[in-house]
């Protein structure tokens, strides 16, 4: 049996999601396929966990290229669309099919996230949502509720609509960040300061409520801008690349065509977004690639997991 399932983008959200405020995330037309049919040639770590708690009796085989960019001279580069759930979500979906089960999409996201939560030593779910249920999702932790199976908090999953009109564009760049190398240090800055760091995730948690409660594209914007804004002086205060040199430099770019440029997730430049009412002009595009952010083709929203009998 064959099960496919999607990448993701964070569009709203990023860290704060841990504290109890709304996120928004969404599925992306790239997705990693698995093959019960065909031999594991390769072990993730939330494969492996999947396996020690009996969820799986044999690995599938992957294919995750999708979720990776060309190099010049050959090779590739993974893209920040965490590809560790859709990879964990496709050999799930896959294994329940070949025995028998129906793809049920509730309990197939309390397993997976069960699994990448022991793998990783936590997280927000955010990327399993959008592998199980595609589109765009809101997602919220339940701090002090427990997950119906697993540790950490509960995530309550809800589809949202976005502004109708709303364009993304996706770019990507060399840089690999580590999402826990950067939470470390956003951690490291809230114990010498606290109070300048409650200050500032409590803007971030503004502008995510404000995303979620936008209901044009001027506002969504606006609301994403204020989230960029904060995470300028958040990397700066705890000494990460949240908003890379880079990025920084594209934001006034963008802003002057009345779009906001701002890191997907936890930012370091992997995966960067343009959010506005209409498609980037070519000066911004130019300007993006000679600040080495690259465009991505990749439809936002796209479907969740889904089987494929290989017939």
């Amino acid at each position: 049996m064959i099960a496919r399932a999607p990448g993701k983008l964070v569009l709203s959200g990023a860290y704060v999601v841990l504290e109890g405020a709304p996120s928004l995330v969404a599925a992306v037309d790239r997705y990693v396929i698995a093959d019960t049919r065909r031999v594991g040639e390769r072990l993730t770590e939330e494969v492996q966990a999947a396996q020690e708690l009996g969820m799986l009796e044999r690995v599938p085989w992957f294919d995750a290229s999708a979720l990776r960019a060309a190099v010049p001279g050959g090779g590739s580069r993974k893209l920040g669309l965490g590809s560790s759930a859709a990879i964990l979500v496709a050999s799930l979906a896959a294994a329940r099919a070949a025995r028998g089960e129906a793809l049920e999409q509730g309990s197939l996201f309390d397993a997976a996230l069960w699994a990448h939560r022991v793998a990783q030593g936590g997280g927000s779910g955010l990327d399993v949502a959008a592998s199980v249920f595609g589109g765009v999702m809101r997602c919220t932790l339940r701090l002090g509720v427990p997950a119906a199976g697993g540790p950490g908090p509960r995530v309550e999953v809800a589809p949202h609509a976005l502004p109708e009109g709303v364009v993304f564009t996706v770019l990507s760049s060399a840089s690999e960040a580590r999402t826990s190398a950067m939470l470390a240090q956003v951690r490291a800055f809230a114990a010498v300061d606290p109070a300048g760091h409650r200050s500032l995730l409590g803007e971030v948690a503004r502008g995510a409520e404000a995303a979620i409660e936008a209901r044009s594209v001027r506002a969504l914007v606006e609301a994403l801008e204020r989230q960029a804004r904060a995470f300028e002086v958040l990397g700066e205060r705890a000494g990460a690349p949240i908003v890379t040199p880079a990025v920084r430099a594209l934001r006034p770019v963008a802003a002057a065509e009345g779009a906001v440029a701002l890191p997907s997730g936890a930012g370091g430049g992997d995966v960067t977004l343009l959010v506005g009412e209409e498609a980037p002009s070519r000066a911004l595009l130019a300007r993006a690639i000679e600040l080495g952010l690259s465009p991505e083709p990749m439809r936002v929203g796209a479907r969740g997991v889904q089987l494929d009998d290989g017939g």
